[in-house]
C-alpha cells in the first residue's frame, strides 16, 4: 500500500489529566507540505459541561498548561470547527490512537461531529517503509533524537518531521 504523505495529518492532544473523565486542553497538527513540515495548534478553553474535577497538577506539571491559560483560549467548539476542517480529506495520524481518538471525540461533541477514524504511526510507517526494516529502523532512530516537549503542536510536528526525514532520505514512498 502506497501512502501519499501529503494525504497525512499528525493530530496530537494534550488532555487535563489521564482519567477516564479527562479532556482536551491543547490539540496540534502537522503535515508535510512543498517538503517542509507546517504546523497548528490551539489551547482549547473548557467547555462548560466537562468536569473540572478531572484536573490533574501531575498532568499540568508535565505539559505546563495552566488553567489561567485555558481561561483565555479559544472555545472548545471553536477549535473543534478548525481542527474538522483541517481534518477533511486527510489520514489522521496519532502515535496514541486511542487516548487521541477518545479527546478529539470530546472535543467534538460540543458542535455534535463524530471525527474520523485515527490511524496509527507505527502501521503509516509501516506501509510508507513497505515493511523493510532498516528504513523503518531508520525513521524510528531519527524519530529518537526529536526531543518530544509534551505540547499537542510541536509533538506532531515531530511525527511529521520522522517521516519528512524517510522521504526526503528516498528510505519511504513519497
Amino acid at each position: 500500500m502506497t501512502i501519499p504523505t501529503n494525504r497525512l495529518i499528525f493530530i496530537d492532544f494534550e488532555a487535563c489529566s489521564l482519567s477516564e473523565g479527562s479532556w482536551p486542553i491543547e490539540v496540534g497538527l502537522a503535515w508535510i507540505e512543498d517538503g517542509t513540515v507546517q504546523s497548528w495548534s490551539s489551547l482549547i478553553r473548557p467547555d462548560l459541561g466537562w468536569d473540572p474535577d478531572a484536573w490533574s497538577d501531575d498532568s499540568a506539571h508535565i505539559h505546563g498548561i495552566s488553567r489561567s491559560m485555558l481561561n483565555k483560549a479559544p472555545l472548545a467548539s471553536d477549535v473543534a470547527l478548525q481542527v474538522m476542517d483541517q481534518l477533511h480529506g486527510k489520514l489522521a495520524v496519532s502515535d496514541a490512537p486511542a487516548f487521541d481518538h477518545a479527546w478529539a471525540t470530546r472535543l467534538t461533541e460540543t458542535v455534535g461531529i463524530v471525527p474520523t477514524t485515527f490511524v496509527d504511526f507505527d502501521s503509516v510507517l509501516g506501509a510508507l517503509c513497505q515493511g523493510d526494516m532498516a528504513r523503518l529502523n531508520d525513521v524510528f532512530a531519527h524519530l529518537e533524537t526529536i526531543h518530544t516537549p509534551h505540547r499537542a503542536g510541536p509533538d506532531a510536528a515531530r511525527l511529521a518531521r520522522a517521516v519528512l526525514h524517510g522521504t526526503t532520505a528516498g528510505r519511504t514512498a513519497p
